[in-house]
């Protein structure tokens, strides 16, 4: 029996504007589905989308995102397709008791993505591999408190690049 691989979850949000992204940039960008400023995504930390990452890297900052993080932003800036919110009733349909439920299984690896698109057909009784109509990204706020320098790395004292867990707190502050 083969193993599965279970990869860390990152949030990945987009800083920096469109204007002066070099077309490689804006292509690996397009692929994250970081298309405009201040928008969140959810990978999957495999090699593949580490190094779409490491290529965004002066665009983006990034880290491990939380399950109680992850909960949040589902419930407040969750979105379906037609710009509708997400609700607990949507996630009820599919077989999901709640935000946290489905924040937890997809931060301890039992679902590989949040989103499905459509629809997706599940088992009688049991609940949906991901999310059906979930857009793939979310718009959040520019952070209360403001951010320090888009110009430098955040282990030199600015906003780009790897954080860590200290995503959450950023998080936060962009709900």
């Amino acid at each position: 029996m083969i193993a599965k691989v279970v990869y860390p979850r990152y949030a990945v949000i987009r800083l920096r504007g469109i204007p002066t992204t070099p077309r490689d940039i804006a292509a690996t960008l397009d692929l994250l589905r970081l298309r405009r400023k201040f928008t969140m995504t959810v990978v999957v930390g495999s090699p593949d989308v580490l190094g779409m990452i490491e290529k965004a890297n002066d665009w983006i900052t990034w880290g491990e995102i939380d399950a109680n993080t992850l909960a949040e932003v589902l419930k407040r800036r969750g979105r379906l397709v037609g710009d509708r919110p997400l609700t607990l009733e949507h996630l009820q349909r599919w077989g999901w008791r709640s935000f946290e439920e489905v924040a937890l299984a997809f931060v301890a690896g039992e679902i590989d993505r949040l989103s499905c698109g459509r629809k997706v057909p599940a088992r009688e009784g049991q609940r949906a591999p991901c999310i059906p109509y979930l857009k793939p990204f979310f718009r959040l706020h520019p952070p209360r408190g403001g951010l320090n320098s888009l110009k430098l790395h955040f282990s030199v004292g600015g906003d780009l690049g790897y954080r860590g867990p200290l995503i959450n707190d950023l998080i936060r502050r962009m709900l």
